[in-house]
């Protein structure tokens, strides 16, 4: 796919917590997605996408070239941890985002992903989602088939420099925020019918300050 779009979570980033953890990621509800002949499996990708994020947060310098951008200042963090409920939430996101044709944060009913994640059982504290709108975890991209190519477009990040770039920063945990979030689930949907066809959802979260 030549398009790719891309947004970071909103204001603190996104999180980090146990409630149901598995090394794995679980089999995704649709396993296979149609491309117009060609086939592109979804639990594959989540789990490309989700070993490459860990992997770069492992030795973000030796990732310098394959991201395209500077990684050598970047310290090296811990492996986030699969949480089936956060899995749950983002695989609800982007096929709603599939389905009814949109790139947001926010739902069609004005909802973000800190009251969803709550509302599915990943408790956070109750500030966190005063706000319906409020995103302090999610990143969405859309447009590419594979979850190697999306985490790669996250982390470049149009080229921005760490102070800035928002997706970099989330995914490989480069600020005392971000660094203390330690779970994730990902979410990746399918629609020929919509504008990018194909949507991510990545949530990076925790429970607490």
């Amino acid at each position: 796919m030549k398009k790719w779009i891309l947004f970071a979570a909103g204001l603190a980033f996104f999180t980090t917590a146990c409630d149901e953890e598995n090394d794995e990621p679980e089999q995704p509800r649709k396993t296979i997605i149609h491309d117009d002949g060609g086939e592109v499996s979804q639990t594959d990708e989540v789990q490309k996408a989700y070993a490459l994020i860990n992997k770069v947060r492992k030795n973000p310098s030796a990732y310098s070239s394959a991201m395209g951008v500077d990684l050598s200042g970047v310290k090296k963090r811990d492996t986030l941890t699969w949480n089936e409920i956060l899995a749950k939430v983002a695989q609800a996101k982007a096929e709603d985002m599939a389905n009814n044709n949109y790139f947001s944060h926010t739902d069609l009913n004005g909802y973000g992903v800190n009251y969803y994640v709550n509302k599915a059982g990943y408790e956070i504290p109750a500030k966190w989602y005063a706000d319906k709108t409020t995103n302090y975890f999610e990143n969405i991209a859309a447009g590419y088939n594979t979850g190697e190519a999306t985490v790669k477009q996250l982390i470049y990040d149009k080229g921005a420099d760490n102070a800035s770039a928002g997706h970099r920063t989330s995914l490989l945990g480069m600020t005392d925020w971000t660094s203390n979030c330690y779970d994730i689930g990902i979410g990746f949907a399918y629609n020929k019918n919509s504008k990018y066809r194909y949507y991510w959802s990545i949530i990076i979260a925790k429970h607490n300050y």
